[in-house]
């Protein structure tokens, strides 16, 4: 099994910046795209940032040139950075990431269990 921690959400002032990270830990043979997702209050699970293992990143529109995803796979880290935030950034922030428990075995889907980001305006 694998486990997802995050860490860093709190309350910040529009405007204000925030680092968020997930340490992942288990026994697994390899990992592979991590990502972050935020759920707001009434509304879906939104997928905001990914990165492969060999550092791809991929944003949705709506944090793109405002959120910094960055991993470092020798700590099993996966961070985000987020610049100027906005009231409407407020939401629990949750890590993902797929694993592979066993060489040549299949992928598995995990969650961490979210930490939350309340941006005041």
């Amino acid at each position: 099994q694998v486990q997802l921690v995050e860490s860093g959400g709190g309350l910040v002032q529009a405007g204000g910046s925030l680092r968020l990270t997930c340490e992942w830990s288990g026994n697994f043979f390899r990992g592979n795209t991590m990502g972050w997702y935020r759920q707001a209050p009434g509304k879906q699970r939104d997928l905001i940032a990914t990165i492969t293992s060999g550092g791809t990143t991929n944003y949705s529109d709506a944090v793109k040139g405002r959120f910094t995803i960055s991993r470092d796979n020798a700590k099993n880290t996966v961070s985000l950075q987020m610049n100027s935030l906005k009231p409407e950034d407020t939401a629990v922030y949750y890590c993902n990431g797929n694993f592979m428990l066993r060489a040549g075995g299949n992928w598995y889907n995990y969650w961490g269990q979210g930490t939350q980001v309340t941006v005041s305006s």
